[in-house]
């Protein structure tokens, strides 16, 4: 079990473990999912077997259909260790793609579903075979981070068919699809807009912090980091992290929408945006940007005047950027998320 505690070792040590623990006769001891540490220091999350079982039932009923999974995401995280139990609870051992080499190896070998990261998906609607390979799945899930609707469109024209997820380790990986809670998830708001979740596949704690626990398990619901609005149809919409709100010169400036509306700029390729600390501002707003083109382009593109002109025509100039730092590419944490650590010390 020490494999589990926390989830760590190669794909194929983490899958074979994985079948171990699942075939237990009896509730076995919880495994440990360390968090990415996207913005500070990794947390240690408890998973129950029943926990993970119930949010892979979830999927199951909410997807239509089981069967092989292809693991393309870390096997030490949650969402890959979700891939390898769908799979495996489906009779099926996943394909992991570190071993077949590529995704239309995975489809021949009769993955039917996977997960991605949407930096993985915008990379591969560029290659056309990638594009081809996609096709061939069920089901694309898609969760780590924020989710343009210009990148959900492209993949829908492309014939891939693309769910959206929301969640967490906290929550056994994503427990919204497309804007709605899985069966026996329960979603509501705090007075500051805040994401609760309730339900069987939520965790048991952090291990080793029962003050950080009892922080964010109140009452039977986990108090997430994130933002979130309710539409009229009960969808719900993640605004973005609580700390994604900076203060620049007294103004809320929600950094989520900013990076949004900059990737829209024909010469963006990516664009990432962070507050930091600010004499004159308090914080100031900072734009990372990744020009469209070939990698390594970084001098050309967007200038400050231009991405500070493209956000003021749909949001109050008050939330353009007052910085903006040319990228090759946005570095990365192992599981595919922007790493803003790294971000914040390049400004």
């Amino acid at each position: 079990m020490s494999i589990l505690r926390p989830v760590s070792g190669t794909s194929r040590e983490v899958v074979e473990h994985l079948a171990t623990w699942l075939a237990e006769p009896a509730e076995p001891e919880p495994l440990v999912v360390e968090t990415s540490g996207s913005t500070g220091a990794p947390k240690r999350v408890v998973l129950s077997r029943r926990a993970v079982l119930a949010s892979v039932a979830a999927t199951e009923r909410r997807l239509g259909g089981s069967g092989r999974w292809l693991l393309a995401l870390p096997a030490s995280y949650v969402a890959g260790v979700q891939v390898i139990c769908r799979s495996l609870v489906a009779g099926h051992e996943p394909v992991l793609l570190e071993e077949v080499g590529s995704f239309a190896a995975g489809v021949e070998a009769g993955s039917r579903f996977t997960s991605l990261v949407p930096t993985q998906l915008h990379r591969m609607l560029d290659a056309p075979g990638e594009v081809a390979a996609l096709r061939g799945f069920h089901t694309v899930l898609l969760g780590g981070g924020p989710i343009d609707g210009s990148l959900r469109a492209r993949a829908a024209g492309a014939g891939v068919h693309v769910v959206s997820t929301y969640g967490s380790a906290e929550t056994a990986g994503g427990c919204v699809y497309d804007g709605h809670a899985l069966d026996g998830v329960a979603l509501a708001l705090g007075p500051d807009g805040r994401i609760r979740v309730a339900g069987p596949t939520l965790f048991d704690g952090y291990d080793g912090d029962p003050a950080l626990t009892a922080e964010a398990l109140v009452d039977g619901w986990f108090l997430t980091a994130d933002a979130g609005r309710l539409d009229e149809d009960g969808r719900l919409h993640v605004l973005g992290r609580l700390d994604d709100v900076v203060v620049s010169g007294g103004v809320n400036v929600p950094t989520p929408a900013v990076a949004a509306r900059l990737r829209e700029h024909p010469a963006v390729r990516a664009a990432e945006v962070l507050g930091v600390a600010d004499e004159e501002w308090g914080q100031r707003v900072v734009a990372f940007v990744v020009p469209a083109g070939q990698a390594g382009s970084a001098d050309g593109g967007l200038t400050l005047a231009q991405a500070r002109d493209w956000v003021a025509r749909v949001h109050p100039r008050s939330w353009a950027p007052r910085s903006l730092v040319p990228l090759d590419d946005v570095p990365l944490l192992p599981n595919g998320k922007p790493d803003r650590l790294r971000l914040r010390g390049l400004a």
